[in-house]
């Protein structure tokens, strides 16, 4: 996988091996290869880019494909030093939670009576199956969206597509216009008899209030799962 070695000295650090067939696929594109291309520049040119390379795909080195449950679906990664580490909405421990996070915690609380933690680090969702997934994997430091357009977004279209295609239920949480976009194009038909579609406003200060806060989505997802006859997700923040 040599396209992939820009991210790591070993490319067997970016993800689980269940994702690998993906991967080798995703990197043989053309799209993915000027993506690469891109970063590069930016790298040498620009200001700082969040996450560290070896973050990138970090959601995927938590989460091996076949113990998917829960998609998350956030916009682009947090773009200031030290918050995003690969995972939407998440932020590494001894950082302060971002204003949407803090609403999420708000949420936990009302739904799960879950008391607010004192970190924002997510890492106990996903390794119990909860893939945070950003529309965009990088992003320039104080500069939000600074990597759109640049291919990202039929990376990550490409994995939704991958997990769609499972043979099993998943719970997709689209809060916000950004996620609802992103993927209900590829949840129609038999793919949205097999999973479970939550929408609600994005959990920003802007517009939680407006349908977040108070949308039960952690309780549903975990009615949902036992109805499956699937564990359900504890989450407290650990």
């Amino acid at each position: 996988m040599e396209v992939l070695e820009y991210f790591s000295a070993s490319s067997e650090q970016l993800f689980d091996k269940s994702w690998a067939s993906f991967f080798l696929k995703e990197s043989q594109q053309a799209y993915f290869k000027s993506l690469i291309n891109f970063l590069k520049k930016e790298e040498k040119t620009g200001p700082p880019l969040y996450p560290p390379k070896s973050l990138i795909f970090n959601a995927f080195y938590q989460v091996p494909l076949e113990q998917i449950k829960v998609v998350i679906m956030g916009q682009d990664p947090y773009h200031g030093c030290g918050q995003a580490h690969g995972l939407s909405f998440s932020v590494t421990q001894g950082v302060s939670s971002p204003p949407s996070l803090k609403n999420i915690f708000k949420e936990l609380q009302n739904d799960l009576h879950i008391d607010p933690p004192k970190h924002g680090c997510l890492l106990n969702w996903a390794h119990q199956g909860v893939l945070m997934l950003n529309a965009t994997l990088t992003v320039r430091e104080s500069e939000p969206k600074s990597h759109y357009g640049q291919g990202w977004e039929i990376f990550t279209d490409h994995v939704i597509a991958e997990i769609v295609k499972l043979d099993r239920p998943i719970i997709f949480m689209l809060w916000g216009k950004s996620a609802q976009e992103k993927c209900l194009h590829l949840l129609k038909g038999d793919a949205q008899k097999k999973h479970l579609v939550l929408q609600t406003t994005h959990p920003s200060p802007f517009s939680a209030h407006s349908g977040f806060l108070g949308s039960r989505h952690f309780s549903q997802g975990n009615e949902y799962l036992v109805k499956n006859k699937l564990e359900p997700i504890d989450w407290s923040v650990k």
